[in-house]
This record gives structure tokens, C-alpha cells and sequence, in this order.
């Protein structure tokens, strides 16, 4: 299964596209959608929301994983980045395609295996879980992180682990 994952934001949309092949993890592309910060807000919009079609076409992932919107202090900044949210909500939407929302804490998780992880030792555990040579731009390790956690959670080895349970037989008991 192709992954595409995606951290989105109203000037900088990070993707990262990695292959899921039955829980092995393969890292495809990755990258930064971007727009001038000086561009009125729905024209950055629309300059990420065709890369972010382009990105789609050339790739042809199965499914989006999208970072959820956190808690900002400054309300301004979560309407942005929810607005920024709403827009690949659309772009993907319209492609026809599922998606998958994973929280921030979820994700750092995922990956790091502490929800409290932070920036530097997610990009540090990515580039190791998918063998990168190098780091990507913040947005981008961002974006492949929410594409690992997509795998991470919906490989088939869980699938066979928790079939292969089988329940206890009952206990009869005599009196």
C-alpha cells in the first residue's frame, strides 16, 4: 500500500510518500509545498492545493494520513493551520481518496515510542526506521512520520497476531 502523509500548514505543507509492503516500510519521496508568505492567504491555499494535486497525480498513494490540528495559543495560528487542514481535506477529497487522522502525541509515539518526543528525535527515528541518508526539512520528516504511524498502525502482522488468539475453553466446574 502507497502512503502519502502529510503535515499541512497555511505557508509550508510537508509530504512524505513511503510503500507499506505487508509491515516493511519503504521510503518513496518526500518534500515541502510552499507559498509566499506575503500572498494573500487564499492564494497560498490554492499554490499548495495544486502541488499538493501534483503530488497526488505523480505518486498515486491509496491512502492519506493527515497530522490533526493542536491546541495554539494564539487563535489566529489554529485557524490558519485548520483552514490550511481543511484545504488538503478537500484537495485529497476530491481525488478520491481515504484518510487517515492521527494527533501530534499519537504520532510521536508512533514513531519515538514517548508521546512527549520532540522534534530532533522524531527526525532522528525516522531517518532511521526508513534509512535515510540525510534529513529532509522539518515539515517534510513531519509529513513521513505521520505516513509511518499510518503503517505502523495497519500492518498485517498485528492483524495475524491478534487472529491467532484463541480463547480460553471454558472451565466447567463440578460440584
Amino acid at each position: 500500500m502507497r502512503i502519502l502523509g502529510l503535515d499541512p500548514g497555511s505557508r509550508f505543507c510537508g509530504y512524505g510518500v513511503i510503500d507499506d509492503d505487508a509491515g516493511t516500510l519503504r521510503y518513496v519521496e518526500c518534500g515541502v509545498l510552499s507559498a509566499p508568505e506575503a500572498h494573500p492567504m487564499e492564494s497560498r491555499l490554492g499554490e499548495i492545493a495544486r502541488g499538493l494535486r501534483e503530488v497526488i497525480d505523480e505518486f498515486a498513494p491509496q491512502i492519506c494520513a493527515v497530522e490533526d490540528v493542536f491546541t495554539h495559543q494564539n487563535p489566529r495560528s489554529a485557524l490558519a493551520l485548520a483552514q490550511a487542514r481543511g484545504m488538503a481535506l478537500a484537495v485529497i477529497g476530491l481525488c478520491g481518496l481515504r484518510v487517515a487522522s492521527y494527533a501530534p502525541a499519537v504520532v510521536k509515539k508512533s514513531v519515538t515510542g514517548a508521546g512527549g518526543a520532540d522534534k530532533g528525535q522524531v527526525a532522528r527515528m525516522v531517518q532511521a526506521l526508513i534509512g535515510l541518508r540525510t534529513l529532509p526539512r522539518a515539515d517534510a520528516t513531519d509529513a513521513l512520520a505521520v505516513a509511518i504511524t499510518h503503517g505502523r498502525t495497519t500492518t498485517p502482522t498485528v492483524a495475524k497476531l491478534v487472529s491467532a488468539v484463541r480463547p480460553a475453553a471454558k472451565v466447567v466446574r463440578r460440584r
